[in-house]
């Protein structure tokens, strides 16, 4: 197994390895990797759907979106649902996986006006218990080699703010709503259905690493509680913006055909680069999820 880190703080190819042949012994380091690294690309991969799922699977237990639960277990009804974003029906665009809900569909068509996960975010931080991590598994790339994904180390922008601004925002915790997100692809919930919706740390503490993490993004966060609207907005705006700005604690990988990028969802974001209006991508994701909700960082006295 070959690891060829991406930059100093954050991203590593892995080469040299098939996922769908791994010993004990090559999950083990890929565990250690994955910690230190935090996202892992593997080129090169023939997997199936059970494979992809399988080694998933060696971190926990995978994640359904809630696209696929119903409302009564905190999720839309899917019939009655509609992805503007792909430009079809939530119906045609889970045909396929009509028998799997624990893959999630990416597949944006060459006259789509959108696609997914076009701000920076992490996936569905609006659970109770977000994704442990995401498993992207890329089969068609654009033909104008576009669609790469940026990752950004929140562990780092933690460390980057100041103590004043730290001491701040220490005990603080920021709602996540998931409407923000359907919202900003045109979706509206119907009566009877329902998104989730949390409260979580803004300063977290990694359960594996016992490392902080910045724990807010702008796809899902609406506001830092306690605060008075205007101060909040200002926080989550300038820190927003400061992710977004900071290539120190960033990354990007692009994606080749048959490529499994697999990120570590709780402390880190990314953003996935719409560069390719005109032309198709097709991937397939699969989410791990968390044994519990993140903690708040308590530092030592």
């Amino acid at each position: 197994m070959l690891v060829t880190p991406i930059t100093p703080v954050i991203g590593a190819e892995i080469s040299e390895v098939s996922l769908a042949n791994l010993s004990a012994a090559d999950v083990a380091q890929i565990k250690k990797l994955f910690l230190k690294h935090m996202v892992l690309v593997f080129r090169d991969q023939e997997l199936n759907r059970e494979q992809h799922k399988a080694f998933a699977r060696n971190f926990g237990e995978l994640h359904i979106h809630p696209s696929k639960r119903s409302a009564e277990s905190g999720g839309m009804k899917r019939e009655e649902t509609r992805d503007q974003n792909l430009g079809q029906s939530r119906d045609e665009k889970n045909a396929r996986e009509e028998e799997d809900p624990e893959l999630f569909i990416i597949d944006t068509k060459l006259d789509a006006k959108q696609s997914n996960g076009e701000a920076w975010h992490s996936d569905v931080s609006c659970e109770e218990i977000p994704p442990l991590a995401s498993l992207l598994y890329v089969t068609k790339t654009p033909e104008n080699d576009g669609g790469d994904t940026m990752f950004a180390n929140m562990y780092e922008a933690y460390d980057a703010l100041s103590d004043d601004l730290k001491n701040l925002l220490m005990n603080k915790s920021a709602f996540h709503d998931g409407e923000i997100d359907l919202r900003n692809y045109g979706i509206r919930l119907k009566p009877g259905q329902v998104y989730p919706k949390a409260s979580h740390p803004v300063i977290p503490v990694h359960p594996e690493t016992n490392r902080p993490y910045l724990f807010v993004n702008g796809s899902f966060t609406s506001h830092i509680e306690g605060l008075a609207k205007w101060e909040s907005d200002m926080l989550l705006e300038g820190l927003h913006r400061f992710v977004a700005a900071s290539p120190k604690f960033q990354c990007r990988v692009k994606w080749t055909k048959n490529t499994l990028t697999m990120w570590d969802n709780r402390c880190v974001q990314h953003h996935a680069i719409r560069d390719y209006v005109g032309y198709s991508r097709y991937g397939e994701r699969v989410s791990v999820l968390a044994e519990h909700r993140p903690h708040a960082f308590l530092p030592a006295k």
